[in-house]
C-alpha cells in the first residue's frame, strides 16, 4: 500500500484492521519528509495506492514489476480538483484493476471519468456502536454543535455568520465549536460578543448528547466522519452537499439556506437518523478484501 498518511503504520487501529484481513500488509510512505519512496522489490498480490494521483501513477509502475493486480483508492471529492488534476487521476482510474472508493457520490465521479471503472464502495469504517449508545441529555436553550478542524477546508468561519443569523429567529440558542486549528484566533475575534464556546479537542460523544443540531460548513468532506456520528447519534445534521451527507441522511441544503435549515430544526427538534449501513468490523474486514 502506497499511502501519504505517515500514521498508517502499525499500531495504528486502521492498519491493524486492514492487516488482519491479508496474509502480509506492506506500506510505503510518500509524502512530506519523504522524497524518495522506500520500495521493497519482491513480489506481492496486490499494489493499492491510497489516492489516484501521483501515488497512483508510481503504484501503476511498480505493479509492472513487482504484482499482477492495481487497486486504486479513492478517499476524496474528485470535484475539487482543478481539471488538469482529475484528468491526471483518470489516467489512473482507468488503469487500475479494481478502484475503491468511500461513498456512492465519489463512485458516481469515477464512473463519470471512466465508466467501465470496477468500483466498490466501502465507506471509512467508524465504529458507530458508542454512539448509538448516546443518551440525550434534557437541557434548556438551543445548542448547535460544529465539530472539525479550525482549517480553511473546513471553513468554520461560516459557522459564526450561520450562527449570526440563526440567533435572529432564536435568541436563547448557543453554538458550540468542537476543535482546533490554525484559524482558532481569527474564529474567536469574529465571535466576540455572542453565545459561542471554543472548549477544544474532545470526545464528541458528550457534546452530541447535549446538541439539538449538528452544522457542517465544509467546503468539501472526502467522507464526512462527524456526519455519520451525529446522525448514529441521533442528531440531525444540516449541511451542504458535502462527502456522504446526503447518503447519510442530513438535511442537504445550498450554502445560503444553512441558517434556515438550522432555525427549522432547532424549532421542531425532529431526532436525526442515520440511513446508511455502516459495516461491523468484521465485516468491514471482509469486504475491504473483496475491493481489492
Amino acid at each position: 500500500m502506497i499511502t501519504g498518511d505517515r500514521q498508517f503504520k502499525p499500531g495504528n487501529p486502521r492498519f491493524e484492521l486492514q492487516k488482519s484481513a491479508v496474509g502480509e500488509l506492506t506500506v510505503v510512505y510518500w509524502g512530506p519528509g519523504a522524497l524518495i519512496p522506500r520500495i521493497p522489490w519482491k513480489r506481492f498480490d496486490v499494489i493499492t495506492a491510497q489516492d489516484p494521483f501521483w501515488r497512483g501513477h508510481l503504484a501503476w509502475h511498480l505493479s509492472w514489476f513487482l504484482a499482477p493486480r492495481l487497486n486504486i483508492q479513492v478517499h476524496t471529492d474528485l470535484s475539487s480538483y482543478p481539471v488538469w488534476k482529475r484528468l491526471f487521476a483518470r489516467l489512473q482510474l482507468g488503469r487500475a484493476d479494481s478502484v475503491r472508493v468511500v461513498s456512492e457520490k465519489i463512485k458516481q465521479q469515477v464512473h463519470d471519468m471512466v465508466p467501465n471503472a470496477a468500483v466498490s464502495v466501502l465507506p471509512v469504517f467508524i465504529d458507530i456502536s458508542k454512539f448509538q449508545s448516546a443518551v440525550r441529555t434534557p437541557h434548556t436553550g438551543k445548542y448547535i454543535l460544529w465539530i472539525g478542524r479550525f482549517e480553511e477546508e473546513k471553513n468554520p468561519l461560516e459557522a459564526i455568520a450561520v450562527f449570526r443569523e440563526v440567533l435572529k429567529g432564536e435568541p436563547s440558542a448557543k453554538l458550540v465549536m468542537l476543535g482546533r486549528g490554525s484559524l482558532q484566533k481569527i474564529l474567536v475575534e469574529h465571535a466576540a460578543g455572542l453565545p459561542v464556546d471554543f472548549p477544544g479537542w474532545h470526545d464528541p460523544v458528550t457534546y452530541l448528547e447535549t446538541a439539538d443540531v449538528v452544522l457542517c460548513t465544509s467546503w468539501h468532506e472526502s467522507f464526512g466522519a462527524s456526519i455519520i456520528e451525529a446522525l448514529a447519534a441521533g442528531v440531525p445534521v444540516v449541511a451542504p452537499d458535502v462527502g456522504a451527507a446526503r447518503e447519510a441522511g442530513a438535511t442537504v441544503v445550498p450554502r445560503n439556506e444553512l441558517s434556515t435549515a438550522i432555525g427549522t430544526a432547532l424549532k421542531y427538534g425532529a431526532a436525526g437518523r442515520l440511513l446508511m449501513h455502516m459495516p461491523t468490523a468484521e465485516e468491514w474486514t471482509n469486504r475491504w478484501l473483496q475491493t481489492l
